[in-house]
C-alpha cells in the first residue's frame, strides 16, 4: 500500500501518544447513544460535522496513533498495516454517506476534516462546504491565480511544494503546488475563514 501522506511527512521522533486504545461501547449502551445522537441532530439549528482518521478506518485506511496506527507500528518496528488500502482504491464508508445524506436533507450545514484522503469530495459532500484542514492528496493549487485542480491520482508531494505540473489558464501557466501540510506547515488563512464561516 501506498501510505502517501504518512510516508512524505518529514521525519519527526516524538509524534507523541501512540498505541491509544479503542472503546468499544455494549450494544445497549450504543444504542442509546445513537438514540440521542438523532435527537440532538434533530433539535440542531446549525450542525457541523468535524471529522478525523477514525472516520475513514473502516474504509481500510489506518489511523495514526491507534492500536494499529500507522505510528503505534512505526515504533513497534513493524511495517504498514495489513489491512491498509490505497488511498486511491478506497471508497467512502457508511459514515461518510450518512454525513451526504444529512446535507443533502439541509440539516448539515458543513464539514471540517483533518483527514486527506478525499473522501468527502469522493462520497459528494459539495466542495463549497468542506474545509480539509490538512488538505487533499488528490488537490493541487496555483499559488498565482488559485485555480484548483481535483486529481485522480495522489499528487506526488506535500508541504505545499511545487509540483511538476503547471496551471493550464493560458494567461498564468505557474506551477502548482500541493495543498497538504507536513509538520511544520501552518493551517492556511483561507482554511481558518472557511471554519469561520461555516459557524
Amino acid at each position: 500500500m501506498s501510505l502517501g501522506y504518512a510516508q512524505k511527512l518529514s521525519y519527526r521522533e516524538d509524534v507523541g501518544a501512540v498505541g491509544m486504545s479503542e472503546v468499544f461501547d455494549p450494544t445497549d449502551v450504543l444504542h442509546r447513544k445513537i438514540e440521542q445522537l438523532a435527537l440532538t441532530i434533530q433539535k440542531s439549528k446549525h450542525l457541523v460535522a468535524f471529522t478525523g482518521a477514525g472516520i475513514s478506518t473502516s474504509c481500510g485506511i489506518p489511523d495514526f496513533r491507534g492500536p494499529k496506527g500507522v505510528w503505534t507500528l512505526q515504533k513497534a518496528g513493524k511495517g504498514v498495516p495489513d489491512a491498509s488500502v490505497p488511498f486511491h482504491c478506497a471508497a467512502p464508508s457508511l459514515t461518510h454517506m450518512a454525513l451526504v445524506e444529512l446535507e443533502r436533507a439541509g440539516i448539515l450545514k458543513f464539514v471540517i476534516s483533518q483527514n486527506v484522503d478525499s473522501l468527502h469530495l469522493r462520497s459528494g459532500i459539495p466542495r463549497e462546504k468542506l474545509a480539509e484542514l490538512h488538505g487533499n492528496s488528490f488537490r493541487e493549487l496555483c499559488p498565482s491565480c488559485g485555480a484548483e485542480y481535483l486529481r485522480d491520482f495522489e499528487v506526488e508531494t506535500i508541504g505545499m511544494k511545487l509540483t511538476s505540473r503547471q496551471c493550464s489558464n493560458v494567461d498564468c501557466q505557474a506551477k502548482l503546488r500541493d495543498t497538504v501540510l507536513d509538520w511544520e506547515d501552518a493551517l492556511p488563512k483561507k482554511r481558518d475563514e472557511s471554519c469561520r464561516a461555516a459557524l
